[in-house]
Order: C-alpha cells, then sequence, then structure tokens
C-alpha cells in the first residue's frame, strides 16, 4: 500500500487547523503535535502542516513566498459538482481566498482556492463515463 503525505509549511498551526477541520477534515493526533498537525485527507492521503521552524528542518533553501509565486497546486478529486463548490465555500467562509475562476468543461469541473497561507487547494468532478466515450 502506498501513501502520500504532502508537507505545507503554516505560520500559524492553530489557525491552519481551524481552517482544514471547517472543510471536514479530520486530524491524526498521534502524529501531531505543537509544531505539526497531521491532516487526514482520506484512509492512504495526508497533509502534514508544519510550522515554518518545523519545515525548515526538513528542507534546504528557502520557504516559498506564496505572495510572489505558486509552489504547488493540491487537487483532490470531488464526487460531484456540487461537492467541489460545497468545499470552495467552506473555504472561503474559513478565511480562504479564491485563486482562479472555476473550470467547467460538462465532462469536468473544478473550483480553485488558497489557504491562510496562500498554498493554492483545488476539487476537481470529472465525469469518468463522459472521460471514457
Amino acid at each position: 500500500m502506498r501513501m502520500i503525505f504532502v508537507n505545507l509549511p503554516v505560520k500559524d498551526l492553530k489557525a491552519s487547523r481551524a481552517f482544514f477541520s471547517a472543510l471536514g477534515f479530520t486530524f491524526n493526533e498521534q502524529f501531531s503535535d505543537d509544531t505539526a498537525a497531521c491532516t487526514v485527507v482520506d484512509e492512504n492521503i495526508f497533509v502534514m502542516l508544519l510550522t515554518e521552524p518545523k519545515f525548515r528542518d526538513f528542507i534546504t533553501g528557502e520557504i516559498s513566498d506564496t505572495a510572489k509565486g505558486t509552489e504547488v497546486i493540491t487537487a483532490l478529486s470531488a464526487s460531484s459538482r456540487q461537492e467541489c463548490d460545497d468545499m470552495l465555500e467552506r473555504a472561503l467562509a474559513a478565511g480562504g481566498k479564491p485563486w482562479k475562476p472555476a473550470i467547467d468543461y460538462g465532462f469536468m469541473y473544478g473550483v480553485s482556492f488558497q489557504d491562510l497561507d496562500g498554498h493554492v487547494w483545488e476539487f476537481m468532478w470529472m465525469d469518468m463515463s463522459a472521460q471514457q466515450a
């Protein structure tokens, strides 16, 4: 079984935990402390929210300045167009910022936003039956 751990630096761990809780994510407290929060996205997908000093322990160079550029887009699948819209609504209500306008290709729909630290998130729905045709 393969797992993925996305590691992101955050300025305020408590605020970031509240933001991702508002999106409906839970946390694995076994791998969380006052410098890190293990956000459970799915059974094998986790986002490690790390305070900037903790994040520096894992990198060489500088932490990207999300005000000046996009370091990564974390895209997650959604079960419906409505789930995409709901996640965007939750993110904005919790203090996130809109990123790009929604994309709508009929068989594929997606929304995007920036979290409290400027990291970009997308929620995408695809009609798999249309893709196969």
